[in-house]
């Protein structure tokens, strides 16, 4: 895609839109829109090209509804329904999901929400995914609008991971380039002593796929060292010491401070990011504060990795492209 870009300040503008990075490799911020008043050709063209190329964009002070938020999402792909949400999540659009929803998750299965947030970030790094990891075709982008937030706290960090592929030395990026990994859901968990409810629910409905290591971008044709920590569960034909070295020190590399973006959330704030070269981690310093935070999430649609061997992701279990 070509977007003819004027530079000021260095801010790029196009479409009366005005793009200005916010960190060296990921993130920018988009002014001079209103999301809700609809969008020309050219301000999609735009704010699609800026997602391409930052990875994640951030939008202040828009009045989307959701009605808006799916109009808005509808632009750039087509939405996501998700056949099962929780209580919190608009009944008249299947298309949102509100992340108030997680807050229910530890309580059905016998656990404060402390407890089971503890459980899934159990490490420094197991927080860190994409969205539906597991999935054999995981969602092409998320698009997050804020509702309500706390005063302080709640903040979001992304990372680049087409930068985390070329920070690579040569010899590891050729010898990843060759490997495939399990992505399982739940594998991040760590259960509780005895019987644990969440367990069982994992195990009726697992999910798994076998992505590659470096999956090729389907429109910029970057390489993306796709890993995260939340599904990976191990990476094929090597042993468990061998992987679990592996994987340790791509993570590391993929969630470096160079290559990540923090964003501090306000009333209206909407983040637009590229699921497939990005992973990020949801804030964990917010939830002993008693501020309300809520968020409404769109996802689009997806298509199925491929390495860059031109072999493309396989499902495991529970998981069928196009099929949710």
């Amino acid at each position: 895609m070509t977007t003819d870009w004027g530079t000021v300040d260095g801010a790029e503008q196009s479409a009366g839109i005005e793009v200005r990075p916010v960190a060296g490799h990921i993130g920018a911020e988009i002014s001079g829109v209103d999301l809700a008043d609809g969008l020309g050709d050219a301000q999609v063209a735009a704010i699609r090209a800026a997602v391409l190329r930052w990875k994640v964009v951030f939008f202040r002070e828009q009045r989307l509804d959701h009605a808006g938020h799916v109009a808005f999402a509808r632009r750039f792909g087509e939405p996501v329904v998700l056949p099962r949400r929780g209580s919190a999540s608009p009944p008249g659009f299947p298309e949102i999901e509100t992340t108030a929803d997680r807050l229910e998750l530890g309580g059905r299965f016998g656990m404060e929400h402390d407890e089971w947030l503890r459980r899934r970030r159990h490490t420094l790094l197991r927080g860190w995914h994409c969205d539906h990891g597991a999935r054999v075709d995981p969602p092409a982008a998320t698009i997050l609008r804020a509702e309500t937030v706390p005063p302080y706290g709640g903040d979001t960090t992304w990372s680049n991971l087409a930068a985390a592929y070329a920070g690579l030395s040569a010899p590891v990026r050729e010898f990843v380039g060759g490997l495939r990994a399990e992505h399982r859901l739940g594998v991040g968990y760590q259960p509780r002593p005895g019987d644990d409810a969440y367990v069982r629910h994992l195990l009726d409905r697992q999910v798994a796929s076998v992505h590659p290591l470096v999956r090729v971008h389907p429109e910029t044709g970057e390489k993306v060292l796709y890993v995260n920590g939340y599904y990976v569960e191990q990476i094929t034909d090597l042993s468990r010491p061998e992987s679990s070295a592996i994987l340790d020190m791509l993570l590391e590399q993929a969630t470096r401070p160079e290559y990540t973006v923090r964003f501090r959330w306000e009333p209206g704030s909407v983040a637009f990011w590229d699921n497939r070269a990005t992973i990020h981690l949801a804030p964990g310093d917010n939830a002993h504060l008693g501020f309300p935070r809520t968020m409404h999430r769109v996802m689009l649609a997806g298509d199925v990795p491929v390495g860059v061997d031109g072999k493309p992701s396989e499902p495991v279990v529970g998981t069928e492209s196009g099929r949710w």
